[in-house]
């Protein structure tokens, strides 16, 4: 990092940071004051609301409720009922129209009301009576008393848009007796909710919280909307008489008041938070310009600052990046009586330091070197002892365990078996039978002896003439069914008349052994599961070449892949020697292994020898 970059990045950390972290500190301090007090504002303005929204619309019903009690109205003329329907009508300007219903419920008579823009009353549509009387299920009522009253739905008003609900009456005591029906509209409600909310931000509303709807609201254009998703299932999840919380998408705060004496309506005050915490957000915004002119100045204070300087210590850089080129005959030349004067003097000793330890440095390199030599034989040879120990304990285990286990029960199956030949006519109905387990057991004592012959194998190649062919078929003979029981595809294009190469046979054999293995493996979790094996001759040399389908090798593991140890099997099991020992067979034997590979496609060994 460059000095001019640490100097701002040092006035940064003592000057703005601090300063930054203070203001945000306050700023959020100041964001969360100001939530709580809008929440709190919130709860006392949706509570008192609610509170004003149950006085209004129950003193509608009461005042209907007691006039209803001051008429006989089973004694009384039908001008002297149609007048007391008319003072039911006079009890609040909110009613629309009131209508006499029998104790079925159905009307009588013509409703009172008057006509749209007549009075201060609601206009009311006279084809609307049937669908006013049906608004409220006034046989609950039959066996109430005078004066008992009942809401009934929330509807549309359609005259003025706004919500409405038909109060039902009983006019007298008994199951038969009359009921009056007073359509209420929420005019009056949406001019309180109005006033309550003051041309503040948000908007106040009663809603139906059963029914997820908005019957009345300060903002006209959200009445009778449905609720949004979100808040309908907080209102209904929720208990308390008045809580507050806040919904995401958008980012609201709200506060919800139950309304008393009225089951299902509440109060919701709600605002943006956006819009409420715009103040602090635009403050945050304010310190945010103030910290970026404040590093703006910082940047050209440290311009002015470090110029200078900088012109005397590319002196000194140029100085050092020349010893750095191996120029250790070069002397910085800086001009002045400070700390880079004495910078620079100290490079100069260090060069004639370094001019003198590379010289000595050139002699040490030299024995270094020869040393190293005799250590990389050193470690040859132990690598090779490893691999030769590890190779003739797997493979006499081996060879000693199938020609006990193995051996010994095949010469008893085929000696038994070729008694019993002898003993029936070609005719027999036995004889073919016996002659298949003669064939297979013979094919596993064939097996055995080439395991007792790997086995056997001398310390030291024995290097002799070898065809190629007879090598691929004699490891085949011990893989060749473990291959297709992996369900692979498994093709030979040997070439005709087979090359003759010069190798031990033994040890050729353990390296294709060891390419199979590694492409089986491959190909565990492939779906097209191809093993091909090839043997050719070219410009002078013979070779056998082991191409599968497999899953490939990565570029960054392909210098690796003859390393002792290294392996990149899914399953670990050969403890990375495979390849390892493959690759010292074929140079012993003056050879050497090509690989062509391609991640995802498959990979193929050659393995080059020299003809016989």
């Amino acid at each position: 990092m460059r000095l001019y970059q640490q100097l701002i990045l040092f006035m940064l950390a003592a000057t703005v940071l601090p300063l930054a972290a203070v203001g945000f500190m306050l700023l959020s301090r100041a964001e969360a004051e100001l939530t709580e007090r809008i929440v709190s504002e919130q709860r006392v303005l949706a509570e008192a609301t609610a509170e004003s929204v149950s006085v209004e619309l129950m003193k509608t019903v009461d005042a209907l409720a007691r006039s209803a009690e001051l008429f006989n109205w089973e004694s009384i003329t039908p001008e002297e009922f149609q007048g007391g329907l008319q003072l039911l009508y006079g009890q609040s300007p909110a009613v629309s129209a009131v209508l006499h219903l029998d104790a079925q419920g159905n009307p009588r008579g013509t409703p009172v009301f008057q006509e749209l823009g007549q009075g201060e009353h609601p206009g009311f549509d006279p084809s609307a009576t049937m669908a006013l009387a049906q608004a409220v299920p006034v046989q609950s009522l039959r066996r109430g008393n005078k004066g008992q009253a009942a809401l009934g739905r929330v509807y549309a008003h359609a005259p003025s848009g706004r919500a409405a609900v038909a109060v039902a009456v009983k006019l007298a005591d008994g199951e038969d007796a009359p009921f009056a029906l007073a359509e209420i509209v929420f005019s009056d409600l949406e001019a309180l909710l109005a006033r309550r909310a003051g041309g503040k931000p948000g908007q106040l509303e009663l809603v139906d919280s059963s029914a997820g709807r908005i019957l009345a609201s300060s903002v006209p254009e959200r009445r009778l909307r449905s609720l949004e998703a979100p808040l309908a299932t907080r209102l209904v999840s929720d208990d308390a008489q008045v809580r507050s919380f806040r919904l995401d998408a958008p980012a609201m705060r709200v506060s919800a008041a139950r309304v008393p004496k009225v089951p299902g309506f509440e109060v919701v005050a709600a605002v943006d938070e956006g819009v409420a915490l715009a103040p602090v957000r635009a403050m945050r915004r304010t310190v945010l310009v103030s910290i970026g002119g404040a590093f703006a100045v910082l940047l050209g204070l440290g311009a002015l600052y470090t110029r200078r300087l900088n012109r005397r210590l590319s002196e000194v850089v140029a100085g050092a990046e020349a010893f750095s080129r191996g120029e250790l005959e070069r002397r910085v030349t800086v001009e002045g009586d400070d700390e880079l004067t004495d910078l620079a003097a100290t490079f100069n000793r260090m060069g004639s330091e370094l001019e003198a330890a590379r010289a000595r440095m050139l002699r040490w390199n030299d024995e270094l070197e020869a040393r190293v030599d005799e250590a990389t034989a050193e470690l040859k040879a132990a690598q090779a002892q490893l691999l030769e120990a590890h190779k003739l304990a797997a493979v006499g285990q081996l060879g000693a365990g199938v020609a006990h286990e193995i051996n010994n029960p095949l010469a008893g199956i085929l000696g038994n078996t070729q008694l019993l030949m002898l003993e029936r006519d070609e005719k027999d109905p036995d004889f073919d039978t016996l002659r298949k387990i003669e064939l297979s057991a013979k094919r596993c004592k064939e097996i055995t002896q080439n395991l007792l012959r790997f086995s056997q194998q001398r310390a030291k190649p024995e290097l002799r003439s070898v065809d190629l062919n007879a090598v691929i078929r004699d490891a085949l003979t011990l893989t060749e069914n473990q291959i297709s029981g992996e369900g692979v595809v498994l093709s030979t294009e040997l070439v005709c008349p087979p090359v003759r190469v010069k190798a031990d046979p033994g040890h050729l054999s353990q390296v294709v052994l060891a390419l199979l293995s590694n492409a089986r493996t491959a190909m565990l979790k492939t779906q097209t599961k191809r093993l091909t094996l090839r043997t050719g001759e070219r410009d002078g040399r013979g070779f056998l070449e082991v191409e599968d389908t497999g899953k490939g090798i990565a570029p960054e593991h392909r210098s690796r892949i003859f390393e002792p140890f290294f392996t990149t099997k899914d399953i670990w099991s050969n403890v990375g020697l495979g390849l390892s020992v493959a690759w010292r067979v074929v140079s012993e034997a003056g050879g050497s292994i090509e690989l062509r590979t391609e991640v995802g496609q498959g990979t193929c060994f050659t393995v080059w020898l020299p003809k016989a």
